[in-house]
């Protein structure tokens, strides 16, 4: 549990204001649960992490600038006893798996239940990982296959870098979002069509429509 009044102390983010309102609102009225703090950008999240060390933190994957997967991963690499809690729209399992992998505690979509999301905090505040049914089933069975989507090869970092050049992103536009070099990520893209089996960028976007990562 937090401290202070032994409740837990979250730090809330998600780029929507009215949405991030809907949360409090909805976590205020739960005796276990204190927001701390709330922002609307993972470069955001990561210093208000540093600086609050919450107990849990509740983090939307699609955000402006720095994705959440960044984010994870950076607060991991901070405090790799972070625990992070994704409430995301996409309710498709490659995200999960990947939010996963960069550290998060963990899943639930934002079509759930009010009370799921509490349950979710509560269980990853003692420690516990927490996924809706649908994804622990998912995982466990990708666990025994061993890999059966076309990403299942892609390391978080590719991965991101996937979704943003589907979005169409550039390189440079991708390096700056990330804080990374030029040279960086046009190293990571052509490692992405490698292991893909894609020859430009074009399939890539088709690759991912197709898996219903992007819009059409």
């Amino acid at each position: 549990m937090g401290k202070g009044e032994g409740k837990i102390r979250v730090l809330l983010v998600d780029d929507h204001a009215v949405v991030r309102a809907g949360y409090r609102l909805l976590l205020q009225n739960s005796s276990d649960v204190d927001i701390i703090a709330e922002t609307d950008s993972g470069e955001s999240a990561c210093k208000l992490y540093a600086d609050l060390y919450p107990d849990v933190v509740i983090m939307d994957i699609s955000l402006p600038g720095m994705s959440g997967l960044e984010a994870i991963r950076r607060i991991i690499y901070r405090d790799p006893r972070a625990r992070i809690l994704v409430f995301s729209m996409h309710d498709d399992m490659i995200f999960v798996d990947q939010a996963v992998n960069a550290g998060a505690s963990g899943y639930i979509t934002k079509s759930s239940a009010p009370d799921v999301l509490i349950d979710a905090i509560k269980e990853i505040a003692r420690g516990k990982t927490y996924l809706e049914a649908e994804a622990a089933q998912y995982l466990a069975y990708r666990k025994l296959r061993g890999g059966d989507t076309p990403f299942s090869g892609l390391s978080t970092r590719e991965f991101e870098i996937f979704c943003y050049l589907a979005e169409g992103l550039n390189t440079s536009e991708i390096a700056d979002r990330l804080s990374l070099s030029y040279k960086t990520v046009a190293n990571y893209s052509t490692q992405i069509k490698n292991k893909l089996d894609v020859n430009s960028v074009a399939e890539l976007t088709r690759l991912a429509i197709r898996h219903g990562l992007v819009e059409a």
